[in-house]
C-alpha cells in the first residue's frame, strides 16, 4: 500500500520518538502497522509525506540517479532577486558540494495553506517571500541550507508535490492521510 499524510509541524518522520525530544511521532496519526516513511521531512517542515509497506519503493524514489522531482514552497525572509532565485536553480554550494540544478520560482499569490503553529515570526521591518523549489535530490535540510546560502532564510517549508501528485489536490488536512489508488499512486511515479 501507498499513503500520503499530511505532516504536520512538528512531528517527526519516524514512529519511534528520540529520548528528550519535545517533537511527537508518526505513531499519533493511526497509521496502519507495518508501513514506513518514504524519505524524510524534518519536524520544522510540514507537507506531503509517503509512506509504503512495499520493499524497493524508497530506492524507485529517492535514488538521486532517477532524478525524481520534489516540490517545495518555503518561506523566506527577504525579497530575492530575479538573479538570486536564478543562482538557486543553478545550484548552490552547501557542505564543499554543489546542489544539482533544480527549477526556482516566486510564488503569486503566496498559497493558501492552514496556519502553524506556533506561527512563524513576524518582522514588521523585514518583508517574506514565498518561493518554489523543485528539487530532484534530497540532501538533508536542502532547501533550508540552499535559501541561507544566498542570504534568505528559509521561515517556513511546505513539501507541496512528489512527482506530480500534488498535496493540494488530496484535500486533507494536517494531520490527516488517504491510502493513494491506482490514478494518484501512477502520478507519484509521473
Amino acid at each position: 500500500m501507498l499513503l500520503a499524510l499530511y505532516k504536520p509541524y512538528g512531528v517527526l518522520s519516524q514512529f519511534t520518538p528520540e529520548p528528550g525530544s519535545r517533537w511527537s511521532t508518526l505513531a499519533e496519526f493511526g497509521l496502519p502497522p507495518g508501513v514506513y516513511p518514504l524519505g524524510r521531512l524534518d519536524a520544522d517542515s510540514e507537507g506531503l509525506l509517503l509512506l509504503s509497506d512495499e520493499p524497493g519503493l524508497n530506492t524507485r524514489l529517492l535514488d538521486p540517479k532517477r532524478g525524481h522531482r520534489r516540490e517545495y514552497w518555503a518561506q523566506v525572509e527577504g525579497d530575492p532577486t530575479p538573479e538570486v532565485l536564478r543562482h538557486l536553480a543553478e545550484g548552490v554550494e552547501i557542505k564543499g558540494q554543489r546542489t544539482r540544478p533544480c527549477r526556482c520560482t516566486r510564488l503569486t499569490p503566496k498559497p493558501d495553506l492552514p496556519p502553524r503553529e506556533p506561527p512563524i515570526r513576524y518582522r514588521a521591518s523585514v518583508p517574506d517571500t514565498w518561493i518554489s523549489l523543485e528539487l530532484t535530490e534530497g540532501k538533508n535540510r536542502q532547501v533550508r541550507r540552499m535559501t541561507a546560502a544566498v542570504g534568505h532564510p528559509t521561515l517556513r517549508l511546505h513539501r507541496a508535490a512528489i512527482g506530480q501528485l500534488k498535496l493540494n489536490k488530496l484535500e486533507l488536512v494536517p494531520g490527516e492521510w488517504t491510502e493513494l489508488p491506482p490514478q494518484q499512486r501512477r502520478a507519484v511515479f509521473a
